[in-house]
């Protein structure tokens, strides 16, 4: 039998659920059918000739755990094959992914523009930490593709998004960013987090770089924090780079949990999107509702672009109450089946008040133009019956008024 240099030759050309299920995994000679977890800190070489190899890069193997784990480099395969790039890097969590991506390919003096409508402590990060260190920031709206243009500088390195955004929904053309970032030879990095590869593949769009928080639906039970950068092979050696020597690695048992969490992945973000379809058009009619924010809706301004560059429109929505930041609250405590907590892309139903928790840590004028209000609240749409979620809600949006 001929031998083959690559392992995943018979899954070229396949489609995201089988990759979903079957990439990246090397069977060791017991024959496994589910992927081992390799909870080793350090590997045995056979001979100090051989550790020296490794240890160089001469040789392929694994050194340590902290860069090298079989575990870790089966979920990395399978990310990237999802996203249809050529490498990925795992880390500790989501916001590791953003750090180490920062830290390995920017230096004191480069500039970042970045999107308005990020999660909060990404604005922090870039705000507060990576400045201290003398990389400049420019906040710009997302939609707004010519401030873009207008805060690029010559020493423009990396332009960051979400889209959607969290937690409003606005919907970033990612092609005219791309076009963008390339003319003024940056990249282009998004943050795919709430559609994950199997509603929004951005590499394909023009994009660099993928994010991920595999904390949220990679894993989507709510289990593991953990993180990804996918993009090019070039980039993702120094992302490497920069975990194998400063640490934020992943661990080999929440990549194994997140393995088992990317087989249903399709499923679930489909059912997410079906069920916040619907949750938002129900929110969208109610009287004590002022207004909805998600790509799903026929009236939000990003829809026609969603479509265009989505296959569903996500599990997350947010809402404006009648009233102020008591009637915000009033309606989240008021809740019993959806969970009060920030995190998202569980199966399990999640709802927050991000002003005063995701994006609490920003001053009041970086909130107001971020569009984060007292009244907004979050929803991240989980697995249970919309029915149950729109009577939940109601028990809290009834009091309103």
């Amino acid at each position: 039998m001929a031998e083959h240099n690559d392992p995943f030759e018979f899954l070229h050309g396949a489609e995201l659920d089988t990759l979903a299920v079957r990439a990246g995994q090397v069977r060791t000679e017991e024959g496994e059918h589910g992927e081992p977890i390799f909870v080793t800190s350090s590997y045995v070489f056979d001979s100090a000739a051989q550790a020296a190899a490794r240890f160089s890069g001469e040789q392929p193997g694994n050194v340590y755990s902290r860069y090298t784990n079989p575990t870790v480099r089966t979920f990395q395969d399978r990310i990237a094959a999802l996203e249809g790039a050529e490498a990925a890097v795992a880390t500790a969590s989501g916001m590791a992914a953003i750090l180490s991506t920062c830290m390995a390919l920017l230096s004191s003096g480069d500039h970042i523009v970045c999107s308005r409508s990020v999660f909060g402590t990404t604005t922090v990060l870039f705000g507060k930490y990576l400045q201290k260190f003398g990389v400049q920031i420019d906040l710009v709206n997302l939609t707004d593709l010519d401030a873009w243009e207008k805060a690029i500088k010559p020493n423009t390195r990396l332009l960051f998004l979400e889209t959607p955004s969290n937690p409003l929904s606005d919907i970033a053309d990612i092609r005219a960013l791309a076009a963008i970032a390339h003319a003024h030879d940056a990249l282009l990095v998004v943050d795919n987090c709430f559609c994950t590869p199997a509603l929004q593949r951005p590499l394909e769009l023009g994009a660099d770089m993928v994010i991920h928080s595999a904390t949220k639906y990679l894993d989507g039970q709510g289990r593991c924090l953990g993180g990804a950068v996918v993009g090019k092979a070039e980039h993702m050696n120094e992302v490497l780079g920069f975990i194998r020597t400063c640490g934020p690695s992943m661990s080999p048992f929440n990549a194994w949990v997140f393995l088992k969490g990317l087989e249903t992945l399709r499923l679930r973000m489909e059912a997410h999107s079906a069920s916040a379809l619907e949750l938002a058009r129900w929110l969208d009619k109610h009287p004590n509702v002022e207004r909805v924010f998600y790509a799903g809706l026929e009236d939000h301004p990003g829809h026609e672009l969603a479509k265009r560059q989505q296959t569903a429109f996500g599990g997350v929505l947010s809402f404006c109450v009648k009233g102020g930041r008591e009637e915000a609250w009033r309606v989240i405590d008021a809740a019993r089946i959806i969970s009060l907590t920030a995190n998202l892309g569980d199966a399990k139903s999640t709802i927050v008040h991000p002003a005063t928790t995701t994006h609490g840590r920003l001053s009041p004028e970086e909130k107001l133009n971020a569009g984060i209000t007292d009244n907004l609240i979050r929803v991240a749409v989980g697995l249970e019956a919309v029915g149950d979620l729109k009577k939940d809600l109601e028990r809290g949006l009834g009091q309103v008024g």
